[in-house]
């Protein structure tokens, strides 16, 4: 009989729970409960643990307190941002030197210095379903500049396909493989979802290459076109 893998994961929220919901028919999933989630429940032995929580609330902190409470034999799962390659205007891998220090670097940092079977899944522009590039709430102003987006499904397909695999460590890029202007996927989804366009100003030039993930996992994005993503 097979044995179905343990996962935790810290964060169910718009990403984390879809995300329960797909692993958990093949394995046992647990959702971390702040009510209901003690210092010394399973919950912290489990064979995996994804953290997928945002930077607020003292992140630094909280990623501590989640290292020392999982079992030194659980594999750890972070998913970090690009927004480690902020310095940056230019084409970009994980192999690129990040020397202007900020928190999201920090907490990788922090994380890779706790625990060794430690994942770092670095994520473009999370869009998908309800999450519609342009639709803009106060910010109307934006540069211009190819995107660097992921949508939601292929985040979920590929820790799924991570968990089946033998990838313990590193880090990789989680971004679409296609960077249509942003300009050209605002235009379209103004169009097609019937809201008002906003302003672009200035140029950038920066795109996050995701080569890694697709030749380690040999991964064909579900969504590789972000003017696609709400077809």
């Amino acid at each position: 009989m097979i044995q179905l893998k343990s996962i935790s994961i810290i964060g169910c929220g718009w990403l984390g729970k879809p995300l329960a919901k797909t692993l958990e028919k093949e394995s046992r999933v647990q959702c971390f409960d702040r009510e209901k989630t003690s210092d010394n429940s399973s919950f912290w032995q489990n064979d995996t643990i994804i953290i997928a929580i945002n930077t607020k609330d003292n992140y630094l902190k909280t990623l501590q307190k989640i290292a020392k409470l999982s079992s030194t034999s659980s594999n750890i799962i972070l998913l970090s941002s690009i927004s480690v390659y902020r310095e940056f205007n230019s084409i970009l891998d994980e192999n690129v030197d990040i020397t202007q220090k900020n928190l999201q670097k920090e907490a990788e940092e922090l994380m890779q210095n706790l625990r060794k079977n430690l994942l770092i899944l670095r994520l473009g522009g999370l869009m998908g379903e309800d999450r519609i590039s342009g639709k803009w709430k106060k910010v109307s102003s934006f540069k211009d500049g190819p995107v660097n987006y992921i949508h939601r499904e292929d985040v979920i397909n590929i820790i799924k396909k991570l968990l089946k695999s033998d990838v313990k460590n590193g880090i990789f890029n989680l971004v679409a493989p296609q960077h249509p202007l942003r300009s050209l996927v605002h235009e379209q989804n103004a169009k097609n979802f019937g809201f008002m366009l906003g302003s672009f100003k200035e140029k950038t030039s920066k795109i996050i290459n995701s080569d890694a993930i697709i030749k380690k996992l040999n991964y064909t994005f579900l969504y590789p076109n972000p003017l696609k993503f709400w077809n």
